[in-house]
């Protein structure tokens, strides 16, 4: 009999591995076609597939939701009736538990048919759109140079029209990062409600992992070639994320749905839902690959992160190996002390690992890149989330502090 994991984990699937029908600049999971045969399909076989959902089943405990989440590379290039057939799976080794389907897309593909289908199988949408043409279209182009802006506005307008759950997904590099009320408001006026910006930070890759194919550097590596030009420097992400918030506190609480504050807020009072990023700890969130193999986290898909493949170990073998115990706490245990003397350590815990490739104040190593700008935003938020939290507390309205002309 499976195996259950201790705890609830999440397994982001890559059906179609890091092959996509866009070449964004400042995408990090295209060059991983250098840990794959070049002559061979990215498509997940039927056997990976049901591997897939059968052991994410078992392996579920059995109090909980099982989560699938699909993403690439671009999932849609697999076409709908790979993922009917993952339906189908998915009702007939589930007896009935409940199950949630995400899907990340860059929306070009999707039609009236996909559309349809995402909205009768209630799949919940990312949809990757980076704000209006002259930004989105910065980086998100086709191999051709052709832009991609056109098409993904055509999904946004077919995923409202059918009734799709979805939100946007916003990238922030260094360019966009400059335009915080840009990109937030034309957001707002496309009928967006759920928002995340995912800060772009990439390092060019330094001998090592060069030698090894890739143009970026993974996480083992040292300082590498420098920051990536495309990176999102860190007090402009702390401006981007305090502009964006001052804007949605005086106007749209209640009505928009940031996630980067919601995660904040729900850090405050200590209720579920806080990423990754910022808990104390990680290791929870893995990935598969199409041909089965499964990694630490979608941003070390490297071949020292490398926990086995599902055609031979069960799911939850390698949830809960010793590997990946040590991969999870590892981020608490080389916390820095600058790290852990912060005011604003409770709400940030170091952010992601793979960007803690700085040297703290004192010559410690393990201080995030987006330090400066974590801070900023956290320092400046802070005071109206706790009023929001104590608001939401007394059974009061969260949205009252619109009209607050400081906080409480």
């Amino acid at each position: 009999m499976a195996t259950a994991a201790s705890t609830g984990f999440h397994l982001m699937a890559k059906p179609s591995g890091p092959a996509c029908n866009l070449d964004c600049t400042y995408c990090f999971y295209l060059e991983k076609e250098a840990l794959h045969d070049a002559r061979a399909t990215r498509r997940m076989s039927e056997a990976v597939l049901d591997a897939y959902v059968r052991e994410t089943i078992a392996a579920t405990p059995a109090d909980q939701p099982v989560l699938f989440a699909w993403q690439g590379g671009e999932p849609t290039l697999l076409g709908i009736a790979f993922y009917e057939r993952a339906v189908a799976l998915q009702q007939a080794y589930g007896a009935g538990r409940a199950i949630e389907n995400s899907f990340q897309t860059n929306g070009t593909l999707i039609d009236e048919d996909w559309a349809r289908f995402l909205a009768e199988n209630r799949f919940l949408v990312g949809l990757s759109l980076d704000g209006p043409q002259e930004i989105h279209d910065h980086h998100r182009r086709y191999r051709s140079g052709a832009p991609s802006h056109h098409l993904v506005m055509a999904a946004l307008e077919r995923l409202q029209r059918h009734g799709v759950a979805f939100n946007v997904l916003a990238c922030v590099d260094r360019n966009s990062s400059r335009q915080p009320q840009t990109v937030y408001r034309w957001l707002k006026a496309q009928g967006v409600e759920y928002i995340q910006f995912t800060p772009v930070v990439e390092r060019l890759a330094g001998p090592a992992y060069r030698d090894a194919g890739f143009d970026l550097e993974g996480p083992s590596g040292g300082e590498g070639g420098g920051i990536a030009p495309f990176a999102v420097q860190p007090r402009a992400w702390g401006r981007f994320l305090a502009t964006v918030f001052d804007e949605w506190r005086r106007k749209d609480v209640g009505k928009v749905f940031v996630m980067n504050f919601e995660w904040t807020l729900a850090a405050l009072v200590g209720a579920p839902g806080v990423v990754c990023v910022h808990q104390p700890t990680c290791g929870r969130a893995l990935v598969v690959e199409h041909d089965g193999a499964v990694y630490s986290c979608d941003h070390f898909v490297y071949p020292e992160y490398r926990l086995g493949n599902l055609a031979e170990t069960p799911l939850a073998a390698m949830v809960e190996s010793s590997r990946q115990q040590a991969f999870g706490t590892a981020k608490r245990d080389t916390l820095p002390a600058q790290c852990r003397a912060c005011p604003q350590l409770d709400l940030c815990w170091g952010g992601c690992p793979k960007h803690r490739f700085l040297a703290t104040r004192d010559g410690e190593p393990g201080l995030n890149w987006l330090c400066e700008g974590y801070l900023h935003y956290l320092d400046h938020a802070r005071p109206w989330l706790e009023t929001i939290a104590a608001l939401l507390g007394e059974g009061g309205n969260a949205a009252s502090v619109m009209a607050m002309k400081r906080p409480r």
